[in-house]
């Protein structure tokens, strides 16, 4: 019983680790010297990691931790109180309802279904920013999308090793 609940806690650090990386990832400014739109070139490592999560174990990582995550990510970015919250909860719900499928796909087919995942969350985060009227449409949004579809497959190799090797269940 004891190395069960040893297991457990373990394993609930490493999920807390891989958030607490992607969230310094997520945040980490870049230099003043590059340009504005090159900032756009950053993957969504957050819902990267949320995704894989859901996807691998879901009886352990859902909505709860998906808005707990989100309201995280809402004060270290300074945005609006629970606009990434609204955001990981619906991504979290989307990769619950399909996770099961999404195990099957080839890690090519599930990263065109993280590109609209993705694609999904920016929108949502956009459609919050225009209401509060602190949003200018630029094409450029999207491209977080194409960029997290197009590291998803290392990133989805690296959890998968970790939650292997340190053996998260």
């Amino acid at each position: 019983m004891d190395m069960v609940v040893n297991a457990r806690m373990n394993g609930l650090w490493i999920i807390g680790l891989t958030f607490f990386a992607a969230m310094s990832l997520a945040v980490v400014s870049l230099p003043a010297s590059i340009s504005l739109e090159l900032g756009y070139l950053r993957p969504e490592w957050v819902t990267l990691v949320l995704v894989y999560w859901v996807i691998a174990l879901p009886n352990r990582v859902g909505i709860v931790v998906a808005w707990t995550v989100g309201l995280v990510m809402d004060v270290l970015l300074g945005s609006l109180l629970g606009q990434h919250a609204i955001a990981y909860m619906i991504v979290a719900y989307v990769a619950y309802t399909r996770y099961q499928r999404l195990r099957m796909f080839a890690i090519w087919q599930q990263s065109l279904v993280i590109f609209a995942i993705v694609g999904l969350n920016q929108l949502i985060n956009f459609w919050i920013e225009s209401i509060a009227g602190i949003a200018d449409w630029t094409m450029w949004y999207f491209l977080p999308s194409v960029i997290s579809a197009l590291v998803w497959p290392w990133v989805f190799l690296l959890l998968r090793f970790m939650r292997r090797s340190f053996n998260v269940t």
